[in-house]
């Protein structure tokens, strides 16, 4: 009997002892696995050991040594140098994601955010998943404190600011220039994070005529200002994250209004043309119109607005412009988020926005709009 219970105790120890063996953190992993020297000497020199030690839970994709062999001759050797420090924090963070994601879960994404900031895109597809251009060789290599994925190449965070985001896509010529002569340059390569609704070229081109010419003059830089900060939100807040919250407030420090109808995802009205580029500092979303903000401190008389407003919206209508109708009734209830008017009404607005934005035919839009706006006039009259 005794030798029996002695032989369960042994291979209980065993089986503990296996299990113990078992439980290493990320970094341990990583070491133990013999293919992560380069990965291992990078983590200790952009003092990220402890974090990925730690108790919190992590997702690495985890470029291998040869993965870093393909890097342009010498980058190594200069990223591990202590004055390139911050950069290569930057790059390593970027293989990070704060959780832990195995793969059943990662092949139905198409983006994660990561400790970086910055997001990743994720493609499944044939040939296996994808990470930026990297491909995933090896998953679900199970830690205490999280999961490896070992990809085959080293992805690289974007190491541009807005602005020179901006400067290096064609189509924003106008908004940089509008930029610097509003004074917004450091604010948009400081470090942020910020995200920036950009207009492209043409967008400002359907302003009025003489409008930019106007509004780069330095008598009228604080307008010009007022409306580049209508554009821009602070924070990272990619496409989702926007739609899925509905509103967002900008630095000129009234919202804007997020949809997603069958149309189109919009803004304040404007079409929403590329989503998420990615910046050091931040992320740009192109849009096709400019957005002009509320007159700040106005007095504004919600229900006058909302009978003039029915008054155009009526004679655009009766003319077959029923999408011009529309654009104008969402444009006055926008406007009108921030007038002073209760809580109550404010929902309201929204919910007539969001219903509006799921409506693909002007028509049902206009409509939508236009018995919102007059139940908003019947309860301001109460």
């Amino acid at each position: 009997m005794k030798s029996k219970f002695s032989a369960v105790l042994t291979a209980l120890l065993v089986l503990a002892s296996t299990v113990n063996a078992r439980a290493a953190d990320l970094i341990d992993t990583a070491v133990a696995a013999g293919n992560f020297k380069t990965l291992a000497a990078a983590l200790g020199a952009a003092d990220l050991v402890d974090t990925l030690k730690g108790p919190r839970s992590f997702t690495v994709f985890a470029p291998t040594d040869d993965a870093f062999a393909k890097l342009p001759p010498g980058l190594v050797d200069s990223l591990l140098k202590p004055e390139n420090k911050a950069k290569l924090a930057s790059i390593l963070t970027y293989h990070v994601i704060p959780d832990a994601v195995k793969a059943e879960k990662v092949v139905t994404m198409s983006g994660a955010v990561t400790l970086n900031g910055q997001r990743i895109d994720i493609a499944t597809g044939d040939g296996g998943v994808q990470v930026d251009a990297a491909s995933v060789i090896q998953a679900d290599i199970v830690c205490d404190n999280g999961v490896i994925h070992v990809i085959d190449s080293v992805i690289l965070p974007s190491d541009k600011s807005l602005v020179e985001t901006a400067q290096a896509t064609d189509g924003f010529s106008t908004l940089v220039a509008a930029a610097q002569a509003a004074g917004l340059v450091d604010a948009l390569t400081g470090p942020g994070p910020l995200t920036v609704l950009a207009p492209n070229d043409e967008a400002f081109a359907s302003l009025p005529a003489g409008t930019i010419e106007s509004l780069l003059q330095p008598e009228n830089r604080q307008k010009l200002a007022d409306i580049l900060k209508f554009h821009v939100i602070p924070g990272r807040v990619y496409s989702d994250q926007a739609l899925q919250a509905g509103s967002a407030k900008t630095l000129q420090g009234s919202a804007v209004q997020f949809f997603n109808g069958n149309g189109g995802a919009t803004v304040n009205g404007a079409k929403l043309l590329a989503l998420d580029l990615d910046a050091s500092n931040g992320v740009i979303h192109v849009i096709d119109t400019v957005l002009i903000p509320p007159a700040k401190n106005a007095s504004v008389d919600p229900r006058s607005t909302i009978r003039h407003t029915i008054a155009k919206g009526s004679a655009l209508f009766n003319s077959g412009h029923h999408a011009a109708c529309a654009t104008l009734y969402e444009e006055t209830l926008t406007g009108l988020m921030d007038a002073d008017v209760d809580h109550q009404l404010k929902g309201h607005m929204s919910h007539v926005l969001s219903s509006a934005g799921s409506c693909s035919c002007p028509t049902t839009r206009a409509w939508t709009l236009r018995h919102g706006l007059d139940q908003m006039y019947a309860q301001l009259a109460d």
